[in-house]
């Protein structure tokens, strides 16, 4: 039986970088998978269906509540977002590794479901270069920029719900930090068990 693989959640303010050290990861761990989310929201310029989320109607959301399909869901900025529970669950039950990148709310229905996840917080250098990443992004309109900074103070309040904070500063950096995190968290005691115990028999 293949050891259970270790679900890393990754949240943090909108504009902090979680995708982009999301997709740093992948592109550094090929065993990494990521969890693709279900949103209601419409897409972005570049993003694709079933590359960078699942995009889904209002109606077709509430489907997957009904049918307890989703692992947590939160409605953020007027949109719906939600993680389905079987592709996960198969991946983990396989050994597989998978990230998952959500907003707070979620986290906390993760860690209910999945204590033994690994919960990171991405935070800015500071709240300024918070604000210039969001207007470069040039993907928001102005009422929903000024929405979003005025969440992030809110939102870093949750950050000691986590079980680790990581500055990015610079995406590579951070991304090794994430990484390290995660190679740490594979030599903890109790994920290894099975190792020791074989380990014992052996020695008899």
């Amino acid at each position: 039986m293949a050891k259970q693989g270790i679900l890393i959640v990754l949240s943090g303010p909108s504009g902090a970088g979680k995708g982009t050290i999301c997709q740093e990861l992948l592109r550094s761990d090929p065993e990494l998978n990521y969890s693709i989310s279900a949103t209601t929201r419409a897409p972005r310029v570049g993003e694709q269906n079933g590359v960078n989320y699942w995009f889904v109607s209002h109606a077709e959301f509430q489907q997957m509540i009904e049918k307890d399909e989703l692992l947590e869901w939160a409605e953020v900025y007027g949109n719906f977002y939600g993680t389905p529970y079987q592709h996960i669950a198969e991946l983990l039950n396989n050994g597989k590794d998978v990230v998952l990148e959500i907003d707070t709310q979620g986290a906390t229905q993760i860690k209910k479901k999945f204590p033994q996840g690994v919960c990171i917080y991405i935070v800015p250098p500071s709240l300024d270069e918070l604000a210039k990443r969001i207007h470069k992004r040039g993907t928001d309109s102005l009422e929903n920029i000024k929405t979003r900074l005025g969440s992030a103070n809110d939102e870093l309040t949750h950050v000691h719900n986590y079980h680790y904070v990581v500055v990015n500063d610079e995406v590579q950096r951070a991304a090794k930090k994430v990484a390290a995190i995660i190679i740490a968290e594979k030599c903890q005691v109790n994920r290894n068990m099975n190792i020791i115990e074989n380990i014992l028999i052996e020695s008899k």
